[in-house]
């Protein structure tokens, strides 16, 4: 035993053991990466419990004041403190985050599953339909979406689920046909079991499993599309503090007040590389390996 380990009371249960073992070996990597998450989900569920000001409330004598003890992230053109905005704005972007990447793994799901098992022709139909998706980027498909619908917060959803639909259904479509050629599969119908049966009980078990730590990705990828869409003033209109709105809303004053673009993109980076880095230590643990 090296001299670094961690010696527990003998009257600890296995348990508590197993869970501490465990504990010590998470990366402080993903530790501050979980801390950054909880601290915006408080943020999106009771966004009072850390405001340090009202985040509507106007006050024309501190417009454009620089980040200081009294407004930690500054001030915006109308007076309204930056941070208290940005912990507002987390519920609305956290929402979209979470609504689109729902509707693109629903969406991914029907395509994939359809395609995997679906048989040849069903499988190519799917799979040139997805080519042509590709064929276009994503941010072009979400333009065109919330031109011709209209900005707001249920088409910028609508349109980033759409927009990355395509990638989670080839992904979800290989896992399928990899889980249908595995041996367990092919012992299965050997026995005479039934294919529904099949389907259920082995194929998409084991197909779909990665499907969580996909999810935890793709909300940290959904907020940055839709916070571009809103940089782009396709999103949710003002005064609104969603992340996005309020890159939108600080461009004019770039010059004079750097704070209005900084600090919200410093939320929507922080935001998506916390979720990246626990999404990537599930992925490592789901897949039997063990960080560095």
């Amino acid at each position: 035993m090296s001299s670094s380990a961690v010696t527990l009371p003998r009257r600890v249960s296995p348990r508590i053991r197993e869970t501490i073992a465990i504990s010590a070996r998470i990366p402080l990597r993903v530790y501050l990466a979980a801390t950054v998450i909880a601290f915006f989900l408080v943020s999106a569920i009771t966004p009072h419990l850390l405001q340090s000001h009202s985040a509507f409330k106007m006050d024309l004598r501190a417009t454009l004041q620089p980040p200081s003890l009294s407004h930690f992230f500054g001030t915006d053109q109308a007076g309204r403190d930056t941070y208290s905005r940005i912990v507002s704005g987390a519920g609305q972007s956290l929402s979209i985050g979470l609504g689109a990447t729902a509707l693109s793994m629903i969406v991914a799901l029907f395509l994939g599953v359809a395609a995997g098992l679906g048989g040849r022709l069903v499988d190519g139909a799917v799979s040139r339909f997805l080519d042509v998706l590709f064929a276009f980027p994503m941010l072009f498909l979400a333009l065109l979406f919330v031109t011709v619908f209209g900005p707001s917060v249920t088409t910028q959803i609508i349109a980033v689920g759409l927009g990355t639909a395509p990638g989670y259904a080839r992904m979800i479509r290989g896992q399928v046909l990899s889980a249908r050629g595995a041996g367990y599969v092919e012992a299965a119908v050997a026995l005479g079991h039934p294919f529904p049966k099949i389907v259920r009980r082995h194929i998409l078990p084991n197909a779909l499993h990665p499907l969580v730590v996909m999810m935890t990705l793709g909300v940290g990828q959904a907020v940055v599309w839709a916070s571009g869409l809103a940089f782009l003033g396709l999103g949710a209109a003002p005064p609104s503090s969603e992340w996005g709105a309020l890159l939108d809303a600080g461009r004019d004053y770039i010059t004079r007040a750097w704070w209005l673009e900084v600090m919200p993109g410093v939320a929507i980076v922080a935001f998506a590389l916390s979720v990246t880095v626990v999404g990537h230590h599930l992925q490592d643990r789901l897949e039997g390996r063990v960080d560095a």
